[in-house]
Formats: structure tokens, C-alpha cells, sequence
């Protein structure tokens, strides 16, 4: 490639492969194996030892997964990438990263439910604490921090409220105690949002979702602004913990990511006419998107998102059993967990994602029997308007009583 630089979009295609090293090979190749020879026994001992680059062992590194990691560290401006088999293992591995014993986590008021049930386990294991705080304001944040917080863990927008939180805020006062800054980029994706520019030290996503496009990966990726503490990473805990991807799926990341910005502006657009017709929908009471000029934290989320991205929450009347039938009368929409793929999907977060966490907890997160969670694909947002309809007509035929004036 010249030498000029070139846009993200254009990265997303090209960055990192030179087809003459690979028999001209327009497609990235699969190096699908777990070991890799060597020329020599020396060669072996000086690649061991570190004193020579190069492949040793699938665990430690793979051609295929290094082309996805310098693609996924150029797309959020990062100095270091690490590809895990699953969101989650990346979640974990950052965490073993930045904590000890005896150390406290602060998170946003919302986490994925998984996210919370791994932060229980280290508080039981490990007496490692954690809270939960909405990061609204300078004195709440600092007010918050404790002589043993190790690092900040935020999710904007919140799974599955769609809360903001402001990253320029909470780097700011972080970087003031010396304490890192983990922020889960999943529902933004990198084309909409980069929390390391805005000076966040890690970035990570469920990769499963938008990064691969096509719900047939799990994985998970890790960015951070640091490379040599990347590397400590890569050759500490993912290396002796072991979450990592296999070489297939990150090839199946690497063709994701090439269509990821048409994507994302498609997913963005449907979205939009989605919100439109819901907010004229009399079975919904509440409705949250991050570009909804009603959204709380909307001119934040204008300050930090390129765009509204594709998922979008509301509330509808009638309680849960509203909620219930209202999903078992969806034909078009497809009732299944995750987010980020062609097809659109529907999901209840109290008893679907976030049911590890107790009630009450979920209660004052804003998940409630009356939360749906709505990931827009790609298909012709007329064609899912009508679904919708459909679906709110049999609501009303089923539950008259429902109060929908």
C-alpha cells in the first residue's frame, strides 16, 4: 500500500496484508495449526527466550489472529491487541490484569449480566470488592473512589438501558488518582466510538456482536494504549489462563470487519426509522436510544459517538406478561440473546441476559419486567415496522385492559 495513510474504512480492508508473501493470495490466508516448526534447535531456544521474533505455538500467537489484532489496534488507535475466544475471557483477562487481592472495582451503574456475575465470583474467591455508581458528576465519582480502587469499569451505552457515561469525566478525575480506565466498547463498535482517544487505557469488545457481523463467531478483543504492557498482558495472563481465539474464528473476524462501517451506517439508519414508529406506538411507555433528542445524557452521547448505533430499548405496558406475549407474537424478529448481527433480534434483559443479577440490584439498574432490548439488523425496516405492528395489534387483542391511553 502507498505510503499515504488512509482512512478506517479503507484499513478495514487492507491493513497488515501483503498478498506476495502469501502466493498472491487476494484472501488472507488460515494458518489453522496449533505448532509451528523450526529450522533449528537454536532457533527454538532464541524464539523461547525471546531473543528472536517469530511463531512458536498457537496459544502465543498465530499469523491469522495477528492480522485481526493489528486491524482491531489501528481501528481504535490503540498500541497493542489481544484476540480471546469470548467477550467474557477478554473481560477476565484485563481484570487479572489490573487487580490484586483486596482491591476494589468501580463500575457503571449497568453491566452485562455476565460482567456482574465474574465480578461476584472474584468478591467471593478473591475479596475483591465492587459498586456500582452513575458517574454523572465530578463530587459523585470522587466521592466514590476508595483508597483501593484499582480501575474503573464502564460500559457506555449501558447494556441494556442505553445510559451514557461521560468518558471525557471519568478519564479525567481517573488519570487524577492514578487509576485505570476499562471501557466495554460493544454496542458502539470502533467505527462509532474510541474510548482510548479520548484516553481510556483498555478498550474491549464482545467481538461476537458487530465486530464479526454474522452470528456464527464467539469472541472477544482487547485494545490498550500501551504496548508494552500489552505485551505483559499477552505473555502473562492470556498466555497461562489460555482464553484465546482459534485461528478459524479470527479469519471469520477479519471478513467481518471488512464490511463493518457499511454495516454499522446501515444498522444506524434502520434504527433510526424504528425509534420513529415506536415513539408513536401507544403500547410503549418509555423508549431509549443514545441520538433520541430525549435521552438524559443525549448531548453526551453526541460529544462521544459518531452516530446512535443499532440497539435500541423501551418499555411496554402490561408487565412482563405484556412483555411475553408481545415477543411470542414477533414472526420477522427473531427472539434470541446477543446483538450485532444481520438479523434482528429481540430479547427480555430480567429474565434473559441479566437474570444472574438479583432483582433488586437489576431494579435499580432500570431493568425491569417491562424492558425489551432490540438489536436492528439489516433487512428493510419496513418489513420489521410492520412485524412490530403485528405483534402490538395481538398485545391489544390478548390484553384489552391494558391501558393504552
Amino acid at each position: 500500500m502507498h505510503n499515504k495513510e488512509v482512512k478506517k474504512e479503507t484499513s478495514l480492508i487492507h491493513k497488515g496484508y501483503v498478498s506476495k508473501n502469501h502466493h498472491d493470495s487476494l484472501t488472507i490466508p488460515l494458518y489453522q495449526t496449533s505448532t509451528f516448526a523450526f529450522s533449528s534447535a537454536e532457533e527454538g531456544e532464541r524464539r523461547f527466550a525471546g531473543e528472536e521474533s517469530g511463531n512458536i505455538y498457537s496459544r502465543l500467537g498465530n499469523p491469522t489472529v495477528s492480522l485481526l489484532e493489528e486491524r482491531m489496534m489501528e481501528l481504535e488507535s490503540g498500541k497493542g491487541a489481544l484476540a480471546f475466544g469470548s467477550g467474557m475471557a477478554a473481560v477476565s483477562a484485563v481484570l487479572l490484569h489490573v487487580i490484586k487481592s483486596g482491591d476494589h472495582i468501580m463500575c457503571s451503574r449497568g453491566i452485562y449480566g455476565c460482567t456482574f456475575g465474574l465480578l461476584e465470583m472474584f468478591e467471593e474467591k478473591f475479596n475483591i470488592s465492587h459498586s456500582f455508581h452513575a458517574m454523572e458528576t465530578e463530587e459523585e465519582i470522587e466521592a466514590a473512589i476508595r483508597p483501593n480502587t484499582a480501575c474503573l469499569y464502564i460500559e457506555t451505552p449501558i447494556n441494556p438501558t442505553m445510559e451514557i457515561v461521560d468518558l471525557s469525566l471519568v478519564i479525567k478525575i481517573a488519570k487524577k488518582h492514578g487509576i485505570k480506565v476499562i471501557v466495554d466498547n460493544t454496542f458502539s463498535s470502533p467505527f462509532l466510538q474510541n474510548p482510548l482517544e479520548m484516553g481510556a487505557d483498555y478498550v474491549l469488545h464482545s467481538a461476537t456482536k458487530y465486530i464479526n457481523g454474522h452470528g456464527d463467531v464467539i469472541a472477544g478483543l482487547l485494545v490498550g494504549n500501551d504496548a508494552d504492557d500489552m505485551m505483559k498482558l499477552r505473555m502473562t495472563v492470556q498466555k497461562d489462563v489460555g482464553g484465546i481465539i482459534s485461528p478459524f474464528d479470527a479469519w471469520l473476524l477479519i471478513r467481518g470487519l471488512k464490511t463493518l462501517h457499511v454495516r454499522m451506517d446501515r444498522h444506524t439508519q434502520n434504527a433510526g426509522t424504528v425509534l420513529s414508529y415506536l415513539k408513536n406506538e401507544p403500547f410503549v411507555e418509555n423508549i431509549y436510544y443514545p441520538f433520541d433528542e430525549s435521552h438524559p445524557q443525549y448531548h453526551i452521547a453526541k460529544k462521544q459517538m459518531k452516530a446512535g448505533g443499532g440497539l435500541i430499548s423501551f418499555t411496554i405496558r402490561g408487565g412482563k406478561e405484556a412483555a411475553q406475549l408481545f415477543l411470542n407474537s414477533l414472526s420477522l424478529i427473531k427472539i434470541a440473546v446477543s446483538l450485532g448481527d444481520a438479523e434482528t433480534l429481540i430479547q427480555h434483559p430480567a429474565t434473559m441476559t441479566h437474570s444472574v443479577i438479583p432483582e433488586m440490584e437489576r431494579e435499580k439498574m432500570g431493568i425491569t419486567h417491562s424492558l425489551l432490548r432490540v438489536s436492528v439488523g439489516l433487512e428493510h425496516p419496513e418489513d420489521l415496522i410492520n412485524d412490530l405492528k403485528q405483534a402490538f395489534i395481538k398485545v391489544q387483542d390478548q390484553m384489552p385492559t391494558t391501558n393504552v391511553n
